[in-house]
């Protein structure tokens, strides 16, 4: 980094901190302006926002230390972009109609107030283990890789670069967010979601170049880092039903279990992916907030598609430039061979900083002050985002249910408290994500194991009628305990514990529990939930109809039938489906 890259992140900082002080003058200190900025939100600043919010710290750093180790296989969740086609075509006009603060605020309009609060509890784990501390934890890793001399005596510790880029950015991210709401995270999103765009585009046209084009990188890294659809058991092993894993004299895995193969299998990745897809896009507070912010039916519909159009980029923006990382390893580039192993893969722990090393050894003066800003502005959209939605999932599902009498202006300083709390329990999470696989591995597990009950009640519930509140109930109890079941199992070998450096023995229960892939735990999760839901929702009492009028497909009135269909037109059909062709077209090239 040299003195004009430090001038463009100056000003990209100058250009947040201005742009944030503006929207915060426009505030009106009330619940409604500070959660869901005043439900005012064009379409354009809620497709800019969704896009900038999921495209965080997991992606810029995790996507593409995952495309240096494992090529386009997790292109899948990017391509899931179909998912807010879902969202703005199926579930939009529900939460419209509902007028809703939050999911779980829908799930008690649909089902109870039970239901209510297990979701805010769920959701608040599920930002605090994933989403707050995979942010801060990202931040440190660009700092790392950018200053690694970096440190601060503190007289009691020092701290090294990496602390030091966490804290930074966590407290220029919290200062706006606290102070200004969601509409200062909207407006800022929509600021950093173009330079985003533009530098990792950057990014990945450089990379391009150093390496000698596409069909040179296709070259050097091989067609199968180019497969989206990755074999059952790995070639050259023979697959089995009995839970084992036998090496052979040089440690190489010959047999193995077919459950236990976590190479991003094609069976794991057509059933547990779009289900964790439909629940991130369609049921997360952390997403749908920013189409509760909508000015209406048909914004909402619309920010929803754009932010389909702008989901297809990441898969060239950021797993890309992890892919072209590898190659630029594998051919001696300066700086870059520490990724790569003596067995001439890639390094897991190592690959993590793909994204940096690539802005560090191949960008040009200011261009690389360009892709920072861009990287920068990933990690505080993303941790922005989940700063707000925590705090409305606080404020409004659980203090204000037990103090309905507060004040508006009460309340968003409640908001404001629960931020700060958030944030400080996510720091001690750091930990457990330092010893896991990698980034994006250890986000989506834990998405894996606790978003398949969510999906289950939210999209059953609008479909079938007949199911009930004890039986919404009965499916996130079974979901969620298998679920934090095996995050208790998974903790200790992800923290390496004294004991646990090597696992559990093996053939044990727990070895063998740890050992399944997460995304088949993660369908034996789903099925659990929806048998538990459906079977106690027939042998109980039908649910009122009067209680969920409007709130499924069965139970919508002719007249808010007519409503929704006004708030569409041949635009809204025509972008959808070219959204759809884009993602079929992309399927039908990444096969190897």
């Amino acid at each position: 980094m040299e003195t004009l890259d430090w001038v463009v992140v100056g000003l990209y900082f100058m250009s947040v901190a201005g742009l944030a002080w503006w929207v915060i003058q426009k505030n009106k200190g009330t619940a409604t302006d500070y959660f869901l900025a005043g439900r005012h939100l064009p379409w354009f600043l809620v497709g800019a926002s969704i896009f900038a919010s999921n495209i965080g710290s997991e992606h810029v750093v995790g996507l593409a230390g995952s495309g240096a180790t494992d090529g386009v296989a997790l292109a899948h969740y990017e391509l899931h972009a179909w998912c807010l086609l879902v969202l703005a075509w199926v579930m939009v006009p529900f939460y419209m109609r509902s007028m809703v603060y939050t999911m779980p605020e829908f799930l008690e309009r649909r089902f109870s107030t039970s239901a209510r609060y297990m979701l805010s509890i769920i959701s608040l784990v599920l930002f605090i283990i994933s989403k707050v501390a995979v942010g801060i934890f990202a931040g440190g890793v660009v700092f790392r890789t950018l200053l690694p001399k970096l440190s601060l005596d503190l007289g009691f510790m020092v701290m090294d670069s990496f602390w030091i880029g966490s804290i930074l950015v966590l407290i220029l991210t919290g200062i706006y967010t606290m102070l200004g709401g969601m509409r200062a995270v909207v407006y800022t999103e929509a600021l950093q979601t173009i330079i985003l765009v533009v530098g990792s585009a950057l990014c990945t046209i450089f990379g391009l170049k150093a390496i000698g084009g596409w069909e040179k990188l296709r070259e050097t890294v091989g067609d199968e880092m180019f497969n989206l659809w990755k074999p059952i058991v790995p070639e050259g092993v023979e697959g089995t039903w009995a839970p084992e894993i036998v090496k052979d004299s040089a440690g190489e895995v010959v047999r193995q279990a077919w459950y236990f193969n976590g190479d991003y299998p094609w069976l794991g990745m057509m059933i547990c992916a779009p289900v964790i897809g439909l629940w991130y896009w369609c049921t997360c507070q952390y997403i749908v907030q920013r189409a509760l912010g909508a000015k209406d039916e048909r914004e909402a519909r619309r920010g929803s598609i754009f932010a389909g159009m702008l989901k297809l980029l990441p898969v060239f923006l950021f797993i890309i430039p992890g892919i072209i990382a590898f190659g630029l390893a594998k051919t001696g580039t300066t700086g870059m061979t520490g990724m790569i192993g003596p067995d001439g893969k890639a390094i897991a722990e190592q690959a993590q900083s793909a994204f940096p090393q690539m802005v560090l050894y191949v960008l040009p003066l200011g261009v690389r002050g360009i892709v920072v800003a861009g990287l920068l502005a990933a990690l505080m959209s993303s941790l922005a985002g989940v700063f707000n939605a925590s705090s409305t999932l606080f404020t409004m599902d659980i203090y204000q249910k037990y103090r309905p009498e507060s004040s508006q202006a009460h309340l968003v300083w409640v908001g404001r408290m629960a931020t700060v709390v958030m944030v400080l329990i996510g720091i001690a999470w750091i930990p457990v994500i330092k010893g896991a696989k990698g980034l994006y591995d250890y986000l989506q597990g834990v998405q894996g194991y606790l978003a398949p009950p969510i999906f289950v009640v939210f999209f059953l519930g609008v479909f079938w009628k007949r199911l009930n509140a004890k039986g919404c109930m009965a499916a996130m109890l079974v979901g969620f305990a298998l679920g934090i079941f095996r995050l208790v199992v998974d903790t200790p070998v992800s923290l390496k514990l004294k004991g646990y450096e090597n696992g559990y023995t093996p053939d044990s229960f727990l070895w063998i529990v740890n050992n399944i892939y997460f995304q088949y735990f993660s369908i034996l999760i789903l099925l659990a939930s929806m048998i538990a839901m459906i079977v106690v929702s027939y042998a109980t009492a039908p649910p009122d109809e009067r209680q969920i009028e409007g709130l499924t497909f069965a139970t919508v009135t002719d007249e808010q039938k007519r409503e929704s269909r006004a708030s569409w037109s041949a635009v809204d059909v025509v972008s959808s489906v070219a959204v759809l062709a884009a993602i079929v077209a992309a399927y039908l090239y990444f096969t190897g």
